[in-house]
């Protein structure tokens, strides 16, 4: 399917999903066919969303191997296997040494692990709305993560705090660039990619 250009919100509550498109706009909430149990959509009008995070551990990277029949083989951190709580073991990860774009390409040969990004966090315009959840397996917001040191301004930023919390801007930022390698050389490349933004120490209310 095509990447949206706006949010696309989920819930199983008819009040949320209503509170939702009136702050955000698009189409008004809709059923949409889906094994978990939100299962209303709401496609906004709203590229970008101001979030709380309200701890540091609220963004959670792993990367994952499924196997055909959806069972999970192994996550791992990138350097070590992790357990099934998400601890750190003493296995190492087989495709450590790999390099990033050497996992990427396993990744999505299916025959490596991809990524599974995860940050719950509240709406800005609406904390009382609830805890929410923004899950990604895009391996351009890994790289990001990385190389922003997301997780440290993060960290720094709750540290710093009155109340203990960060604020952040959750953005669908549309990417355009020509190729100059592989088998889209000399071609556009066009997608939306995740970004999360603009971290900052939540001031005192």
């Amino acid at each position: 399917p095509p990447t949206l250009e706006d949010w696309r919100i989920t819930t199983r509550d008819p009040d949320v999903a209503a509170k939702v498109h009136e702050l955000f706009g698009g189409d008004a909430p809709q059923k949409w066919e889906t094994k978990s149990e939100n299962d209303l959509e709401v496609f906004t009008a709203s590229p970008e969303v101001d979030i709380i995070i309200e701890k540091d551990s609220a963004l959670r990277q792993r990367l994952v191997l499924w196997s055909r029949t959806g069972k999970l083989i192994y996550a791992s951190n990138g350097e070590y296997k992790l357990d099934d709580r998400g601890n750190v073991t003493d296995e190492a990860d087989p495709d450590a040494a790999l390099s990033f774009a050497e996992r990427k390409q396993k990744g999505r040969d299916g025959t490596g692990p991809e990524p599974s990004t995860e940050l719950y966090f509240r709406l800005a315009a609406d904390p009382e709305l609830g805890s929410f959840k923004l899950q990604s397996a895009s391996w351009s917001l890994v790289s990001d993560l990385r190389y922003n040191a997301t997780e440290d301004t993060l960290r720094d930023a709750i540290a710093d705090s009155d109340e203990g919390k960060a604020t952040a801007v959750l953005k669908l930022e549309p990417v355009s660039f020509v190729a100059k390698n592989g088998p889209m050389a000399g071609k556009t490349v066009s997608f939306t990619k995740t970004v999360i933004a603009d971290i900052a120490a939540k001031a005192a209310a």
